[in-house]
């Protein structure tokens, strides 16, 4: 991408508060995106949230959208909104999800449960697909999101397996050339995120996914950061499994469910090991004995979520209307803005990138560290700049492309600045 490489190669320039203020007044002002800035709440305010990787911004229709359905579906429908509608919005929504963020054709998108919980059904599913009993192994690197480490960790114990892990920089992630040296005949399912959670890498889904399957072993992959952020072409890759919230840069609020995404080259005879009655073939015969229902829907266990599938909705239609190549593109650009006020601002100052530089390599937020940063994000926070501590000592700038703007995040680096300068 020429713009955002060019803009990244402008690392240190002169440093002048004006004119940097006028690159980001610049930035905006040719954003294809900077209509759709609008419809979301709280962006007519001066305050700074750099923090869509973590909790996106709601939509200006979500308020419309929820008041509706508790005046005229809950409080209308009653209980026959399941019959006429809610029973099939995990699979409805699932589908849009599938066709408008993650590369997914019909039927293999499914909205249900926490990321915890999807992963858990998929890594098990996973395992359970693997029929020889050589392959004992589930590999994973160390500096992946807690929670997968976590599931990882008890679903080995569970199941008498071994862990081998990938020791990966936390100022990148993991490469091809480890995931290869990592697997083999003994590998059973491998686990990693797309964007590292820490310094916001973005890894080679696609080539490494070919490589797990050229160890005969079959790939899951966690797509918190990277869902509504980056392309992403699950069927082109051949992933076999896949999980993500939606309640970041798709902005399905607090607690939002997850989704989970299974190639349907393994839906036929898969089963997952929560069995729930809304994932049998007939939710409503309550009759002894379980049955998954057919296809993607078998992974559903209990009763959906509805609320937090209505607000991701606005979002989704927003990103089909927009096109995630134009995300992209906008993203690019930002992160490269972020590095460059970083080196002119940030960097004199002590402030180390803990993000790659190339921004093919990053995702949508980059990460900066500095000793002050622990204590200094509660004072950011008093000023209305919102960024996520990061611990040992690394603040994130999450840069969400539909609702973030170029003077938003020239503000808040610029506190980041002023607040160094009070501390030196």
């Amino acid at each position: 991408m020429s713009g955002a490489g060019t803009t990244d190669t402008v690392t240190t320039g002169t440093g002048n508060t004006d004119t940097l203020w006028q690159r980001a007044l610049e930035l905006d002002a040719a954003d294809p995106l900077a209509a759709y800035r609008e419809r979301f709440i709280g962006t007519d305010t001066e305050l700074s949230y750099l923090d869509g990787n973590s909790l996106g911004r709601p939509l200006k229709r979500t308020v419309a959208d929820i008041s509706s359905f508790i005046q005229d579906n809950w409080g209308g429908r009653l209980i026959r909104g399941w019959d006429e509608e809610w029973l099939e919005l995990p699979q409805a929504i699932g589908d849009q999800l599938g066709r408008a963020v993650i590369g997914a054709a019909p039927g293999q998108t499914i909205i249900a449960d926490s990321t915890t919980v999807v992963l858990y059904k998929l890594i098990r599913a996973a395992l359970a697909a693997v029929t020889d009993p050589a392959r004992t192994e589930i590999v994973l690197d160390t500096d992946n999101f807690p929670t997968d480490r976590y599931l990882i960790e008890g679903i080995a114990r569970e199941e008498g397996l071994t862990l081998r892990w990938i020791d990966a920089d936390p100022a990148s992630g993991v490469t091809i050339d480890q995931v290869r040296a990592a697997t083999g005949p003994a590998t059973a399912v491998v686990v990693l995120s797309q964007i590292a959670y820490r310094s916001g890498f973005l890894a080679d889904l696609p080539g490494i996914t070919a490589a797990v399957h050229d160890a005969g072993a079959l790939a899951v992959w966690d797509l918190c950061h990277s869902a509504g952020s980056v392309e992403i072409a699950l069927d082109d890759a051949d992933v076999d499994f896949a999980a993500g919230c939606t309640y970041k840069y798709l902005n399905g609020g607090p607690g939002s469910p997850a989704f989970a995404y299974v190639n349907a080259r393994h839906l036929p005879g898969l089963q997952q090991p929560i069995w729930g009655w809304m994932g049998r073939k007939d939710s409503f015969e309550m009759a002894p004995g379980y049955e998954a229902a057919a296809g993607i829907r078998g992974f559903l266990s209990g009763t959906p979520a509805i609320f937090g599938m209505l607000a991701m909705r606005g979002t989704l239609d927003l990103l089909e209307e927009a096109g995630m190549a134009a995300v992209r593109e906008k993203s690019l650009l930002m992160t490269a803005f972020a590095v460059e006020l970083h080196d002119a601002w940030l960097a004199p100052a002590g402030v180390e990138l803990a993000t790659p530089r190339d921004p093919e390599l990053r995702g949508s937020h980059i990460t900066v560290d500095h000793p002050a940063f622990r204590e200094m994000t509660a004072a950011l926070w008093e000023k209305d700049v919102i960024p996520d501590f990061r611990a040992p000592q690394g603040i994130r700038i999450g840069l969400s492309p539909l609702s973030t703007s170029f003077a938003e995040l020239y503000r808040g680096v610029a506190a980041i600045r002023e607040l160094l300068g009070r501390a030196a």
